[in-house]
């Protein structure tokens, strides 16, 4: 059987040393579901995209990401051309206008108008013909991007695929019109990589701001309610002593 290095943080090696964790099951285990996810996504390239909902293939995609990838799936319906590519992908990002992709552009000074101007820019693709279906699969460079996607968000430890994990996925792939795009307005890779860590820690610091401030509003309000009830009781007792 083959062998594989696997390196660990000192800390992380330690307390695996110290609960006797079995290292080569466990790495095992994450490596084949890891494979199966890439696997899914790979044959998810090759079905017919037609049915009511193609994005049901891609399993750990949050709904944002879904609704992403369908948006692009539906502009290259309406445009009448046979593949998705990876120009609608990023159309799709830029249409669903409510998910962190966004954020980590904005923190790369790359407005989305500016990435839609580029887009419309394009050469348009060849359309359907005859009886071919518009839309009915993805191209080679966009179902690459959908694993790039999926190595990010695997690199960041995280056990879904967002729409920030689908934009990194985009400036990865060398071969489509997306990446170029994105890469020529200056979001490389890594620079990319340091936005999106940077705005997840923002987003959650404003969060647990958030959640302390929510904590102190309702510790105020039921003060202020212990206050009343407090008033109430000592009215209700100089009425009951007269």
């Amino acid at each position: 059987m083959p062998k594989i290095n696997v390196y660990l943080p000192d800390e992380l090696a330690e307390a695996v040393k110290e609960l006797g964790l079995p290292v080569s099951p466990i790495c095992q285990q994450a490596l084949e579901a890891t494979v199966r996810k890439l696997q899914s996504i790979e044959t998810a390239g090759k079905l017919d995209l037609t049915v009511d909902d193609p994005t049901a293939k891609l399993s750990n995609f949050t709904a944002k990401a879904r609704t992403a990838v369908q948006l692009g799936i539906q502009r290259a319906r309406d445009t009448g051309v046979p593949v998705i590519t990876t120009e609608h992908l990023l159309t799709g990002l830029l249409d669903e206008g409510t998910n962190l992709a966004l954020e980590v552009l904005r923190s790369l000074e790359i407005e989305p108008d500016d990435l839609r101007g580029d887009l419309a820019a394009r050469p348009a693709p060849t359309k359907v013909s005859g009886d071919e279906i518009a839309g009915r699969q993805l191209d080679q460079s966009t179902t690459d991007a959908l694993k790039a996607a999926l190595r990010v968000a695997i690199s960041f430890a995280h056990n879904y695929i967002g729409c920030e994990h689908l934009l990194l996925g985009l400036i990865d792939e060398e071969t489509g019109g997306a990446g170029q795009i994105l890469r020529a307005r200056g979001a490389e890779p890594k620079a990319a990589r340091r936005a999106l860590a940077a705005t997840i820690s923002g987003f959650a610091y404003a969060r647990n701001r958030a959640a302390s401030d929510g904590e102190q509003a309702l510790r105020t309000a039921l003060a202020r309610i212990g206050e009343r009830l407090d008033r109430l009781e000592q009215r209700v007792g100089i009425d009951a002593a007269q």
